[in-house]
Protein backbone atom coordinates (compact mmCIF):
# COMPACT_ATOMS: atom_id res chain seq x y z
CA UNK A 1 0.00 0.00 0.00
CA UNK A 2 1.38 3.41 -0.99
CA UNK A 3 2.27 5.78 1.82
CA UNK A 4 -0.03 8.80 1.38
CA UNK A 5 2.44 11.11 3.12
CA UNK A 6 5.43 10.77 0.80
CA UNK A 7 6.35 12.34 -2.54
CA UNK A 8 5.15 10.31 -5.52
CA UNK A 9 8.49 10.92 -7.25
CA UNK A 10 11.30 10.72 -4.71
CA UNK A 11 9.80 9.28 -1.53
CA UNK A 12 10.61 12.33 0.60
CA UNK A 13 7.93 13.74 2.94
CA UNK A 14 5.11 15.22 0.84
CA UNK A 15 4.37 18.92 1.11
CA UNK A 16 1.44 19.13 -1.30
CA UNK A 17 -1.37 16.98 -2.66
CA UNK A 18 -2.43 17.75 -6.23
CA UNK A 19 -5.30 16.53 -8.37
CA UNK A 20 -5.59 16.01 -12.14
CA UNK A 21 -3.80 13.65 -11.72
CA UNK A 22 -3.95 12.83 -8.03
CA UNK A 23 -0.43 12.91 -6.62
CA UNK A 24 1.62 14.05 -3.65
CA UNK A 25 4.84 16.01 -4.07
CA UNK A 26 7.65 17.21 -1.84
CA UNK A 27 8.58 20.91 -1.87
CA UNK A 28 11.28 20.50 -4.52
CA UNK A 29 9.13 18.51 -6.92
CA UNK A 30 6.08 20.71 -6.43
CA UNK A 31 8.13 23.78 -7.40
CA UNK A 32 9.46 21.98 -10.47
CA UNK A 33 5.95 20.74 -11.37
CA UNK A 34 4.40 24.22 -11.13
CA UNK A 35 7.18 25.81 -13.18
CA UNK A 36 7.02 23.06 -15.79
CA UNK A 37 3.27 23.53 -16.29
CA UNK A 38 3.70 27.27 -16.74
CA UNK A 39 6.66 26.79 -19.11
CA UNK A 40 4.63 24.33 -21.21
CA UNK A 41 1.65 26.69 -21.33
CA UNK A 42 3.90 29.55 -22.49
CA UNK A 43 5.46 27.44 -25.24
CA UNK A 44 2.19 25.81 -26.33
CA UNK A 45 0.47 29.18 -26.57
CA UNK A 46 3.52 30.85 -28.14
CA UNK A 47 3.15 33.56 -25.51
CA UNK A 48 6.84 34.49 -25.56
CA UNK A 49 9.15 34.38 -28.57
CA UNK A 50 12.90 34.73 -28.92
CA UNK A 51 13.93 38.36 -28.60
CA UNK A 52 10.70 39.49 -26.91
CA UNK A 53 10.62 42.29 -24.38
CA UNK A 54 8.01 41.19 -21.84
CA UNK A 55 6.43 43.75 -19.53
CA UNK A 56 5.42 42.05 -16.26
CA UNK A 57 2.72 43.66 -14.16
CA UNK A 58 4.21 43.45 -10.65
CA UNK A 59 1.82 44.55 -7.93
CA UNK A 60 3.82 42.87 -5.18
CA UNK A 61 0.92 40.54 -4.31
CA UNK A 62 1.02 36.74 -4.38
CA UNK A 63 0.13 36.25 -8.06
CA UNK A 64 2.59 38.74 -9.50
CA UNK A 65 5.25 37.50 -7.07
CA UNK A 66 4.86 33.96 -8.42
CA UNK A 67 4.77 35.33 -11.97
CA UNK A 68 8.08 37.18 -11.76
CA UNK A 69 9.76 34.26 -9.95
CA UNK A 70 8.62 31.72 -12.55
CA UNK A 71 9.36 33.95 -15.55
CA UNK A 72 12.80 34.65 -14.11
CA UNK A 73 13.42 30.91 -14.21
CA UNK A 74 11.93 30.64 -17.70
CA UNK A 75 14.25 33.22 -19.25
CA UNK A 76 17.37 31.55 -17.86
CA UNK A 77 17.24 29.17 -20.83
CA UNK A 78 16.10 31.95 -23.18
CA UNK A 79 18.73 34.68 -22.84
CA UNK A 80 17.25 36.59 -25.76
CA UNK A 81 14.09 37.39 -23.77
CA UNK A 82 14.04 40.55 -21.66
CA UNK A 83 11.77 41.00 -18.61
CA UNK A 84 10.74 44.45 -17.38
CA UNK A 85 8.65 44.64 -14.21
CA UNK A 86 6.27 47.57 -13.78
CA UNK A 87 4.31 48.42 -10.66
CA UNK A 88 1.21 50.57 -11.01
CA UNK A 89 0.73 52.87 -8.01
CA UNK A 90 -2.99 53.60 -7.97
CA UNK A 91 -2.76 55.73 -4.86
CA UNK A 92 -4.65 53.57 -2.38
CA UNK A 93 -3.85 54.62 1.17
CA UNK A 94 -2.61 51.99 3.66
CA UNK A 95 -2.40 49.38 0.91
CA UNK A 96 -0.20 50.17 -2.06
CA UNK A 97 2.78 51.38 0.00
CA UNK A 98 3.35 47.90 1.45
CA UNK A 99 2.97 46.10 -1.87
CA UNK A 100 5.41 48.48 -3.58
CA UNK A 101 8.01 47.65 -0.93
CA UNK A 102 7.39 43.93 -1.54
CA UNK A 103 7.80 44.46 -5.30
CA UNK A 104 11.07 46.33 -4.79
CA UNK A 105 12.48 43.52 -2.63
CA UNK A 106 11.51 40.99 -5.28
CA UNK A 107 13.17 42.76 -8.22
CA UNK A 108 16.29 43.25 -6.13
CA UNK A 109 16.41 39.47 -5.66
CA UNK A 110 15.64 38.56 -9.29
CA UNK A 111 17.64 41.34 -10.90
CA UNK A 112 14.72 42.31 -13.16
CA UNK A 113 14.51 45.91 -14.35
CA UNK A 114 11.73 47.75 -12.50
CA UNK A 115 9.65 50.85 -13.06
CA UNK A 116 6.77 52.49 -11.17
CA UNK A 117 3.96 54.42 -12.85
CA UNK A 118 1.31 56.25 -10.81
CA UNK A 119 -2.30 57.19 -11.47
CA UNK A 120 -1.43 60.71 -10.31
CA UNK A 121 1.17 61.00 -13.06
CA UNK A 122 -1.12 59.66 -15.78
CA UNK A 123 -4.59 60.78 -14.68
CA UNK A 124 -3.94 63.72 -12.37
CA UNK A 125 -5.07 62.16 -9.09
CA UNK A 126 -5.06 59.08 -6.87
CA UNK A 127 -7.69 56.37 -7.12
CA UNK A 128 -8.86 57.25 -3.60
CA UNK A 129 -9.80 60.73 -4.77
CA UNK A 130 -11.10 59.67 -8.16
CA UNK A 131 -13.65 57.30 -6.58
CA UNK A 132 -14.40 59.26 -3.41
CA UNK A 133 -18.06 59.75 -4.38
CA UNK A 134 -18.53 56.42 -6.23
CA UNK A 135 -16.74 53.77 -4.20
CA UNK A 136 -19.18 51.12 -5.42
CA UNK A 137 -17.56 51.50 -8.86
CA UNK A 138 -13.98 51.54 -7.58
CA UNK A 139 -12.95 48.14 -8.98
CA UNK A 140 -14.40 48.85 -12.43
CA UNK A 141 -12.78 52.27 -12.59
CA UNK A 142 -9.46 50.94 -11.32
CA UNK A 143 -9.53 48.16 -13.93
CA UNK A 144 -9.98 50.63 -16.77
CA UNK A 145 -7.22 52.91 -15.52
CA UNK A 146 -4.81 50.05 -14.76
CA UNK A 147 -5.21 48.70 -18.30
CA UNK A 148 -4.35 52.12 -19.72
CA UNK A 149 -1.41 52.39 -17.31
CA UNK A 150 0.01 49.05 -18.47
CA UNK A 151 -0.49 50.10 -22.09
CA UNK A 152 1.46 53.29 -21.41
CA UNK A 153 4.17 51.28 -19.63
CA UNK A 154 4.44 48.94 -22.63
CA UNK A 155 4.87 51.97 -24.85
CA UNK A 156 7.58 53.47 -22.66
CA UNK A 157 9.57 50.25 -22.42
CA UNK A 158 8.94 49.13 -26.03
CA UNK A 159 7.38 45.87 -24.83
CA UNK A 160 6.20 43.13 -27.19
CA UNK A 161 3.71 41.72 -24.66
CA UNK A 162 2.26 42.38 -21.21
CA UNK A 163 2.29 39.47 -18.73
CA UNK A 164 -0.26 39.56 -15.92
CA UNK A 165 -0.68 37.26 -12.92
CA UNK A 166 -4.20 36.02 -13.65
CA UNK A 167 -4.58 32.49 -12.28
CA UNK A 168 -7.06 29.66 -12.83
CA UNK A 169 -9.40 31.03 -10.15
CA UNK A 170 -9.40 34.47 -11.77
CA UNK A 171 -10.25 33.00 -15.16
CA UNK A 172 -13.11 30.89 -13.78
CA UNK A 173 -14.48 33.89 -11.87
CA UNK A 174 -14.40 36.03 -15.01
CA UNK A 175 -16.45 33.42 -16.90
CA UNK A 176 -19.11 33.38 -14.18
CA UNK A 177 -19.16 37.19 -13.97
CA UNK A 178 -19.66 37.50 -17.72
CA UNK A 179 -22.53 35.03 -17.55
CA UNK A 180 -24.16 36.83 -14.60
CA UNK A 181 -23.90 40.13 -16.48
CA UNK A 182 -25.15 38.61 -19.71
CA UNK A 183 -21.97 39.85 -21.34
CA UNK A 184 -21.74 37.52 -24.33
CA UNK A 185 -19.00 39.43 -26.21
CA UNK A 186 -16.63 39.24 -23.22
CA UNK A 187 -17.37 35.53 -22.83
CA UNK A 188 -16.63 34.86 -26.49
CA UNK A 189 -13.74 37.17 -27.21
CA UNK A 190 -10.20 36.89 -25.94
CA UNK A 191 -9.71 40.44 -24.74
CA UNK A 192 -5.97 39.87 -24.52
CA UNK A 193 -5.81 39.96 -28.31
CA UNK A 194 -8.02 42.97 -28.97
CA UNK A 195 -7.48 44.49 -32.39
CA UNK A 196 -4.49 42.64 -33.84
CA UNK A 197 -1.76 45.06 -34.87
CA UNK A 198 -3.06 47.91 -32.72
CA UNK A 199 -2.53 46.83 -29.11
CA UNK A 200 0.27 45.06 -27.30
CA UNK A 201 -1.00 41.51 -26.59
CA UNK A 202 -1.52 40.41 -23.00
CA UNK A 203 -0.44 36.99 -21.82
CA UNK A 204 -1.49 35.00 -18.75
CA UNK A 205 1.19 32.39 -18.01
CA UNK A 206 -0.25 31.52 -14.58
CA UNK A 207 -3.72 30.61 -15.86
CA UNK A 208 -2.81 26.92 -15.48
CA UNK A 209 -2.23 27.27 -11.72
CA UNK A 210 -4.89 27.66 -9.05
CA UNK A 211 -4.68 30.36 -6.41
CA UNK A 212 -3.93 27.68 -3.81
CA UNK A 213 -1.05 26.36 -5.91
CA UNK A 214 0.36 29.86 -6.33
CA UNK A 215 0.27 30.53 -2.58
CA UNK A 216 1.93 27.15 -1.98
CA UNK A 217 4.61 27.96 -4.57
CA UNK A 218 5.63 31.28 -3.02
CA UNK A 219 5.48 29.77 0.48
CA UNK A 220 7.87 27.00 -0.53
CA UNK A 221 10.09 29.54 -2.31
CA UNK A 222 10.08 31.57 0.93
CA UNK A 223 8.61 34.67 -0.73
CA UNK A 224 5.21 34.78 0.96
CA UNK A 225 4.52 38.06 2.73
CA UNK A 226 1.22 38.77 4.49
CA UNK A 227 -0.03 41.95 2.84
CA UNK A 228 -3.20 44.00 3.32
CA UNK A 229 -6.10 43.33 0.96
CA UNK A 230 -7.27 46.11 -1.30
CA UNK A 231 -9.97 48.03 0.62
CA UNK A 232 -12.10 48.27 -2.52
CA UNK A 233 -12.17 44.53 -3.21
CA UNK A 234 -15.32 44.02 -1.14
CA UNK A 235 -17.28 46.17 -3.60
CA UNK A 236 -16.59 43.91 -6.55
CA UNK A 237 -18.86 41.29 -8.14
CA UNK A 238 -15.70 39.20 -8.36
CA UNK A 239 -15.82 38.63 -4.59
CA UNK A 240 -19.26 37.05 -4.94
CA UNK A 241 -18.14 34.94 -7.89
CA UNK A 242 -15.11 33.84 -5.87
CA UNK A 243 -17.32 32.61 -3.01
CA UNK A 244 -19.66 30.72 -5.34
CA UNK A 245 -16.89 28.98 -7.27
CA UNK A 246 -14.94 28.26 -4.09
CA UNK A 247 -17.95 26.49 -2.59
CA UNK A 248 -18.53 24.47 -5.77
CA UNK A 249 -14.83 23.55 -6.08
CA UNK A 250 -14.84 22.20 -2.54
CA UNK A 251 -17.89 20.02 -3.24
CA UNK A 252 -16.97 19.16 -6.83
CA UNK A 253 -13.18 19.24 -7.37
CA UNK A 254 -12.27 20.31 -10.89
CA UNK A 255 -15.07 22.89 -11.15
CA UNK A 256 -12.69 25.79 -11.87
CA UNK A 257 -10.89 23.94 -14.63
CA UNK A 258 -14.15 22.76 -16.18
CA UNK A 259 -15.54 26.32 -16.22
CA UNK A 260 -12.46 27.57 -18.09
CA UNK A 261 -12.60 24.60 -20.49
CA UNK A 262 -16.27 25.43 -21.14
CA UNK A 263 -15.31 29.00 -22.10
CA UNK A 264 -12.44 27.83 -24.29
CA UNK A 265 -14.78 25.39 -26.05
CA UNK A 266 -17.20 28.22 -26.82
CA UNK A 267 -14.38 30.34 -28.23
CA UNK A 268 -13.28 27.50 -30.49
CA UNK A 269 -16.77 27.12 -31.98
CA UNK A 270 -17.65 30.82 -32.02
CA UNK A 271 -14.43 32.61 -33.02
CA UNK A 272 -14.41 36.31 -32.27
CA UNK A 273 -13.08 38.97 -34.56
CA UNK A 274 -13.45 42.69 -33.78
CA UNK A 275 -15.92 44.47 -36.03
CA UNK A 276 -15.75 47.99 -37.27
CA UNK A 277 -12.83 50.35 -37.39
CA UNK A 278 -10.96 51.99 -34.54
CA UNK A 279 -11.28 55.70 -33.93
CA UNK A 280 -9.22 58.11 -31.89
CA UNK A 281 -10.79 59.41 -28.70
CA UNK A 282 -12.05 62.97 -29.14
CA UNK A 283 -10.60 63.93 -25.78
CA UNK A 284 -7.26 62.14 -25.29
CA UNK A 285 -6.47 60.88 -28.78
CA UNK A 286 -6.06 57.21 -27.76
CA UNK A 287 -7.54 54.45 -29.89
CA UNK A 288 -11.14 53.51 -29.12
CA UNK A 289 -14.04 51.69 -30.77
CA UNK A 290 -16.36 54.63 -30.04
CA UNK A 291 -15.99 58.40 -29.97
CA UNK A 292 -14.78 58.63 -26.37
CA UNK A 293 -12.55 56.03 -24.71
CA UNK A 294 -13.39 54.29 -21.44
CA UNK A 295 -10.65 56.14 -19.57
CA UNK A 296 -12.07 59.54 -20.44
CA UNK A 297 -15.55 58.30 -19.56
CA UNK A 298 -14.58 57.14 -16.08
CA UNK A 299 -12.65 60.36 -15.51
CA UNK A 300 -15.89 62.25 -16.19
CA UNK A 301 -14.40 64.09 -19.13
CA UNK A 302 -17.37 63.50 -21.39
CA UNK A 303 -18.35 66.49 -23.46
Amino acid sequence: MNNPNICSICGKPAAVRLSNPDRRLCAEHFIKDAEKRVFEAIDAGKMIREGDRVLVGLSGGKDSTALILILSEYVKTRPGVKLIAVTIDEGIAEYREDTIKAAERLVEYTGVEHGIISFTELFGDTLDRLVADRKNLACSICGVLRRRSLTEAARRFSADSIATGHNLDDEAQSVLMNMLRGDKPSLIQDSSLGYTGYFVPRIKPLAVLSEKEIVTYILLKDFYSPLPECPYAVTALRMEARKIIGTLEEKYPGTKLNIVKFRDGIREHVPYSPKGKLNTCKICGELTSGEICQVCRVLNRKQ
